[in-house]
């Protein structure tokens, strides 16, 4: 007992010197950071205009599209019998998607190939990353086998949704009192972040593993976020973008009932993601990933990497209005867009492309459009600056959108060609006076360019490109 109460008082005192201690001692402002510049110097991509850089941007800037015409087969209702599959297909209002092209074909993703390990069973929206990823990677030529170089590469790849198809057969077997035979990789296939986790151990990154989820935004702020942990000296290289498989019953129906998807254009696919016409009814519902990878100015140049881009502004905002709309005045996009801008230390009249969000709902098109307006087209301004929403030809990719639509913005300047909106038929009555989304792909000089991803909860973010320093 005397021996406890010792201690006792010998651990008392302790404390109370501590205490003394730490409120005494002043440890001074952490260290500065070194201002770090951040360039892109691979891409890569799954959409639906195809598997891969080339083939997505050939098709896009000749004005193809890639919505089809759904079946039962496509919502991914395994775990259900025929009959419930079409009654189900049946409900739903809308009947078309941006569905990824698979098969073996080149430009055709390989199911086989990226996503039906017998090992490791993956959900799609997985499968969609990593072969993005492996096309970002090589077309950076950066695979280190140095432990050093693996520890300063990092992961930010995020998405909207997950496996939803997944969790739909889960239940599935609950009805049926199966549930003992749910399998052990159901969690590890719908988690988001399971995406950016088996990419880091494919390629054994150890830098920062980061997985962004922020609905329809969640590719830019990977980007975004991305970039900062390089600034910020938390890695020199991360592999950056959102990834996303959403064409199933459950989500479907999910956006079906918030009005949020189009439903007017079942017999002509091609014709129903409209962005900026007067004719859009709601978006496409669309899959597939974009990946970058992101890099240090400095090592970048002395491995002698290809640079496409430098990142020169991340912008982000709240809407703080509703769940699911942007307020009319349009102030989140613009509080996003003048925060990138003001970040990159360019004046707006130096931007000559944009990639605006536009899905094609007829509130958030004309909300985007009078933020984008306020902003590049006031009375001082006659320049003509491009602007254009490719969702037209892609549907919206949700989670992914904001990935694509940063490389496709990349890929404007780079090859000096900014992309048409597809279906711009009858402009909504705001565009006038040489405000107008382009109607057909330019050829163009372009030295900086802005991707803007808005988000349900009122989640904004803008990401600025300039051209290689």
């Amino acid at each position: 007992m005397a021996t406890t109460s010792l201690f006792r008082l010998i651990r008392s005192r302790f404390h109370i010197d501590r205490c003394f201690s730490s409120a005494s001692q002043n440890f001074g402002p952490p260290p500065i950071v070194p201002q770090r510049r951040v360039v892109v110097t691979g891409l890569g991509m799954v959409t639906p205009l195809g598997c891969g850089v080339e083939t997505t941007w050939k098709r896009l800037v000749q004005g193809d599209c890639g919505i089809r015409a759904l079946s039962p087969e496509d919502l991914k209702m395994n775990g259900f019998d025929r009959e419930m599959q079409v009654h189900t297909f049946d409900q739903l209002p809308s009947k078309i998607a941006a569905v990824v092209p698979c098969g073996t074909k080149p430009g055709e993703f390989n199911e086989d190939l990226w996503q039906n390990s017998k090992d490791r069973p993956i959900a799609r929206f997985i499968g969609y990353a990593l072969c993005s990823t492996d096309e970002a990677l090589k077309d950076a030529n950066w695979f280190p086998a140095e432990h050093d170089k693996r520890e300063r590469t990092g992961v930010s790849i995020g998405g909207g949704i997950g496996s939803i198809s997944d969790i739909l057969d889960a239940a599935q077997m609950i009805c049926e009192k199966r549930l003992r035979w749910l399998s052990p990789f159901f969690v590890p296939r719908i988690l988001i972040n399971m995406a950016a986790g088996h990419v880091s151990i494919k390629y054994g990154f150890q830098g920062p593993n980061h997985a962004a989820v922020t609905a329809c935004a969640t590719g830019a702020h990977s980007i975004g976020d991305a970039a900062r942990m390089i600034q910020f000296g938390d890695a020199d290289v991360v592999v950056a973008g959102g990834t996303e498989s959403s064409i199933d019953a459950l989500s479907i129906a999910g956006f079906c009932r918030t009005r949020a998807l189009t439903t007017s254009y079942n017999s002509s696919p091609n014709e129903a993601s409209r962005p900026f016409d007067c004719d859009r009814d709601g978006f496409v519902i669309g899959e597939g990933a974009g990946v970058m990878v992101l890099e240090e100015l400095e090592h970048a140049q002395k491995r002698g990497a290809k640079i496409y881009a430098e990142i020169r502004g991340y912008g982000m905002s709240g809407d703080a209005h509703h769940i699911t709309q942007p307020h009319s005045d349009g102030k989140g996009a613009i509080l996003a867009m003048t925060r990138a801008l003001k970040q990159s230390g360019l004046h707006p009249d130096q931007v000559d492309y944009v990639n605006a969000h536009a899905t094609s709902t007829p509130l958030g098109d004309m909300v985007e459009a009078k933020a984008i307006k306020s902003i590049f087209f006031d009375d001082s301004t006659s320049r003509a600056l491009a602007f254009s929403s490719t969702k037209g030809a892609t549907g919206h990719l949700l989670g992914a959108a904001g990935a694509v639509e940063a490389i496709f913005a990349v890929l404007a300047m780079y090859h000096g060609i900014a992309p048409l909106t597809l279906n711009l038929n009858h402009p909504d009555s705001i565009f006038l006076d040489g405000f107008m989304p382009l109607t057909s792909s330019k050829e163009m000089p372009i030295r900086a360019v802005l991707s803007n991803s808005f988000g349900f909860g009122g989640t904004n973010a803008s990401l600025l490109f300039t051209a290689a320093p």
